[in-house]
């Protein structure tokens, strides 16, 4: 039976996740323990509109443990509501290197890497890190992203966040699905392949290994901005590298309609970057298939007990996901929405290959082998 084929799959799938997330957790207990590596970086956030906490996020980048920095603020305009934000941050932080520019040039469909391009000109610095303007950081935050580049084969350090839930249905999935699923299947990849993308929370890398991948450039139009960064840089011959530092990422309070929007975005977006692994996902929903299972097989005994061992693992690689690594503090309270959120993850998984149209803050885009333009 292909459900039941499916499933034993998926069992495959969740095993290679544990010994992942596994092998992380050594990792990173030996990495604590080097951290004396902290070159002068330049932190660039580029920025359109205001997102939930941002103020406080930005304020957290203030307080770090670590020598020099420098943080760049970009926006395409003057009129943006973060503008008044950032004003406050650097009356607040005088002693800080804060600084807001305007990006006035519209050099791609991607405002985002449009602003970044032009931040890069006037960074001081020959590390640069980006995140989003909606994560929040540890005090030790940078000393543990940028000591791995103490080995000069490193050309990117990328972190795993965890999803702070607004009170809506639709935010509470998308916090459950970054602990329970997103960050097992990260590092399942670093184990099977290696890092070759990098993750949007945080993006640190080397001036030498932006020129090597062909700087910001090539990136105006792309949606996965993030991802096809860490793949040219990957592709340039620099490794990649999960920091043991996570970070929060503040979500806002999506409704229903707006998960699954985002949701199909990002899938959309993954499907176009990565084709032939984006098919093999239909692998990662066993829990589901197990069900289904049960159901085509008329609830026989051997169906259910699959269902049994199924959801057994899918509670485990859940809960090392979201305690041991994230340290998730959402997990006992939405823990029952798990089953609910592979439901949806499946039908979206599915529904990501009928179309190439996504919906990105308010304006819809077609997406054609990554690339944007407006629908």
């Amino acid at each position: 039976m292909l459900a039941a084929g499916l499933t034993a799959a998926g069992l495959a799938y969740y095993c290679l996740c544990l010994y992942g997330m596994f092998t992380f957790l050594r990792g990173s207990l030996r990495t604590r323990q080097t951290q004396g590596f902290a070159p002068p970086v330049s932190i660039l956030k580029p920025l359109r509109g205001t997102d939930p906490e941002m103020y406080e996020s930005f304020r957290t980048h203030c307080f770090q443990d670590y020598g020099e920095y420098e943080i760049i603020f970009g926006v395409s305009d003057a009129n943006d509501p973060a503008v008044a934000l950032i004003q406050k941050l650097i009356a607040e932080f005088p002693e800080r290197k804060l600084q807001l520019m305007v990006c006035p040039e519209i050099l791609g469909t991607n405002g985002k890497v449009s602003n970044l391009l032009q931040m890069a000109r006037v960074a001081r610095y020959d590390h640069l890190l980006v995140s989003d303007s909606d994560i929040r950081v540890p005090a030790d935050y940078l000393r543990r992203v940028l000591a791995p580049f103490e080995d000069a084969s490193v050309g990117m350090v990328t972190c795993l966040y965890r999803g702070v839930a607004a009170d809506t249905l639709g935010s509470r999935l998308e916090s459950i699905g970054t602990s329970t699923d997103f960050c097992p299947a990260v590092l399942a990849a670093r184990q099977l392949q290696g890092i070759r993308f990098g993750l949007g929370s945080t993006l640190a890398f080397t001036r030498k290994a932006l020129d090597a991948a062909g700087g910001f450039e090539p990136l105006l139009d792309y949606l996965a901005d993030d991802y096809e960064l860490g793949a040219r840089i990957a592709q340039a011959g620099f490794e990649v590298r999960v920091s043991e530092a996570v970070v929060d990422h503040f979500l806002p309070g999506y409704s229903m309609r707006e998960f699954l929007d985002h949701q199909l975005r990002w899938a959309r977006a993954i499907r176009d970057s990565r084709r032939w692994g984006y098919a093999g996902l239909i692998v990662t929903f066993p829990l589901v298939w197990a069900a289904f299972a049960v159901l085509f097989s008329a609830g026989s005994t051997w169906s259910w007990t699959l269902l049994a061992g199924t959801a057994l693992m899918r509670g485990v690689v859940a809960w090392v996901g979201a305690k041991r690594i994230l340290q998730d503090p959402q997990l006992t309270r939405d823990f029952w929405l798990i089953p609910l959120r592979d439901a949806f993850a499946l039908a979206i998984w599915a529904a990501s290959f009928a179309g190439h149209k996504i919906l990105w803050r308010g304006i819809e885009f077609e997406l054609k082998d990554g690339k944007l333009r407006p629908a």
